[in-house]
């Protein structure tokens, strides 16, 4: 597969859907100097190539009962497929993990989740540890200092 090229407009379009993905498309097209129907045709191309995978609405977790932030981090002694697959399976059943990442180092696992409380975090603990966990270690967020979705464009 061809690498997809991304010239100045292309940027600029994903930079100011990065902001806000409900901007309209004569907006867009407006910010960028292009047309309606190029503008919309270059979106759609984007996400024809998944370099716009999906537009969402964030949330803001207090608001909405999730106050309280945890990263868990998990090791495992077991390293073959059925455990993934397990694993993928319970963590894909909790609503409240919102990220996990397979890590390379002594960390096999780094799982993000949002939870009401601490009576919360333990109802996602006993959920989570049914994948037959080797270690669990949680932390939680006190003070969260920069928090963004949008991935930096510089360098394209």
């Amino acid at each position: 597969m061809s690498e997809l090229k991304l010239d100045k407009q292309d940027r600029s379009i994903l930079e100011l859907l990065q902001r806000d993905a409900g901007r309209s498309v004569g907006d867009i097209a407006e910010q960028v100097g292009i047309s309606k129907s190029a503008c919309w045709r270059r979106i759609q191309r984007l996400e024809k190539e998944q370099v716009i995978r999906e537009r969402v609405t964030l949330l803001n977790p207090e608001k909405v009962n999730l106050p309280l932030t945890v990263y868990i981090s998990v090791r495992t002694n077991r390293h073959n497929d059925a455990w993934s697959n397990r694993f993928r399976e319970v963590v894909a059943r909790i609503p409240e993990i919102l990220e996990v990442h397979r890590m390379s180092g002594d960390l096999d696992y780094l799982v993000k989740a949002v939870v009401t409380d601490m009576p919360g975090y333990d109802r996602l603990y006993k959920e989570l540890i049914k994948a037959d966990l080797f270690d669990v270690s949680s932390s939680f967020v006190m003070e969260t200092m920069k928090q963004t979705s949008q991935l930096p464009l510089h360098n394209l």
